[in-house]
């Protein structure tokens, strides 16, 4: 079945208020890219194994500097001990970023310390003590490589679950993909557990095909040959870019308010934060227009 004709308008709602990703290593094309990037947007700072505490600090010092919005990511099996934990949220409270994070389990397949997941992260008495109000937890309507379908389901009922008795606001950020149906229907079943936290989509930003393809692989996301052409490149042909406006485009023909709740946009920015923040002000504007 095709999909609805998204408006302009649609369109441009979904774009509006979008959040987007950066390393502890991108300040500097933080900086060259900042006049494009709209006051207040939510700018998520990774959490990866070749950077460190300082580089992460300096990160989210720069994007509340700018005027934007720190989301830092804690990734809970990379954190070696407990003590870790508390010095990583005391640096971010002393840096007034410790507001909002992303709790996310990470990429280590076995802990690094006593934290075996994002859940136990959120369970932690220690956010509410440096002031964290929302925890963004993450979502994969494309499945996960290494956790099964119903596992996954239960880790976000849980998540979910601790932040409303936690009363604490959050989102789920969802891993990227390349095909709305999954997507719509993953949003759907969502919803129909009950689960009402506003949902940011993962979109790659315009990149080399090449690198969407690597990252993919890396990710554990699907690229079959129709998937990629419905998204707008060859998985023959390794030559050129590809941006998201077909995603979106049909995405925004989906979206219903009434059935989907709040549904945003989370930009991975594999080609550059200042090449995916020009093309998102270039296809707002378009689609505004």
């Amino acid at each position: 079945m095709s999909a609805p004709t998204a408006s302009s308008a649609e369109v441009h709602t979904l774009l509006t208020d979008h959040s987007l990703e950066m390393t502890g290593k991108d300040v500097p094309h933080l900086l060259k890219a900042r006049d494009t990037i709209p006051p207040a947007t939510r700018i998520h700072v990774t959490f990866l194994e070749n950077e460190n505490l300082q580089t992460r600090i300096e990160a989210v010092r720069a994007v509340r500097d700018c005027g934007f919005v720190p989301v830092a990511h804690v990734s809970a099996r990379r954190l070696t001990t407990e003590a870790g934990l508390e010095e990583y949220l005391s640096a971010l409270y002393e840096s007034g970023a410790s507001d909002q994070i992303f709790a996310v389990g990470g990429d280590p397949a076995t802990p690094h310390g006593p934290f075996p997941d994002a859940l136990s992260i959120i369970r932690s008495d220690k956010l509410s003590e440096y002031g964290v109000r929302s925890v963004s937890i993450a979502g994969y309507p494309g499945g996960h490589p290494d956790i099964s379908t119903d596992d996954l389901w239960s880790a976000l009922a849980d998540k979910a679950a601790e932040l409303r008795r936690q009363e604490l606001s959050g989102a789920i950020i969802t891993q990227f993909g390349f095909d709305v149906d999954p997507v719509v229907a993953w949003i759907e079943r969502v919803r129909d557990l009950g689960i009402d936290l506003p949902i940011r989509i993962g979109v790659p930003g315009p990149a080399g095909i090449r690198r969407l393809v690597r990252y993919a692989a890396r990710f554990g996301v699907g690229t079959s040959a129709g998937i990629a052409k419905k998204y707008g490149f060859s998985i023959t042909n390794l030559m050129g870019t590809a941006g998201p406006d077909h995603f979106l485009t049909e995405l925004a023909g989906w979206l219903d308010p009434d059935r989907h709740g709040v549904v945003k946009v989370h930009f991975y920015t594999f080609g550059g934060l200042g090449a995916t923040s020009e093309w998102i002000a270039g296809f707002g504007a378009e689609a505004h227009r």
